[in-house]
């Protein structure tokens, strides 16, 4: 279990380390084969114990835009115990932009229990699917955070 653990995590390392070359373009020189492969270990990932693998798996997830990745994700944004599980997982879900994962982004702005992970769900949404679809007005002084109005 530790080596497969291990072995996942080295391949979330070279592909962060590969995603952060080719910003611009996830899967520019992934075969599909390499892709299909990536993507199967990342969503693996997304089922370990530890918690920077299951994180990284889902940025991942979201850069490589996973079709498949999409219902694990959103289990994840609904049941993950941190609060920067949620938020990863509403990340990836805004960037595959599947409408089924955008509804559920836009669900946990109203129902999360975390104001933090509602907050940065409202920020994904504006950003990635529709913009202007939440206000957001700035907290206490004038260069403080911005807050979602709904």
């Amino acid at each position: 279990m530790k080596t497969t653990v291990a072995i996942l995590a080295a391949v979330v390392l070279v592909l962060m380390t590969a995603s952060i070359a080719t910003a611009a373009d996830a899967t520019q020189g992934l075969t599909p084969e390499q892709y299909a492969r990536a993507e199967e270990n990342l969503l693996r990932g997304l089922a370990s114990d530890n918690l920077g693998l299951i994180e990284g798996s889902a940025n991942m997830l979201g850069e490589l835009q996973s079709s498949k990745a999409v219902i694990p994700l959103m289990k994840l944004l609904r049941d993950g115990d941190q609060e920067s599980t949620r938020i990863v997982a509403a990340l990836a879900l805004c960037q595959i932009g599947d409408e089924r994962g955008l509804y559920a982004v836009k669900r946990a702005t109203q129902f999360d229990d975390s104001e933090r992970v509602a907050q940065r769900c409202a920020w994904f949404y504006n950003s990635y699917a529709k913009p202007g679809t939440f206000g957001f007005a700035s907290a206490g002084a004038p260069d403080g955070p911005a807050v979602a109005t709904k």
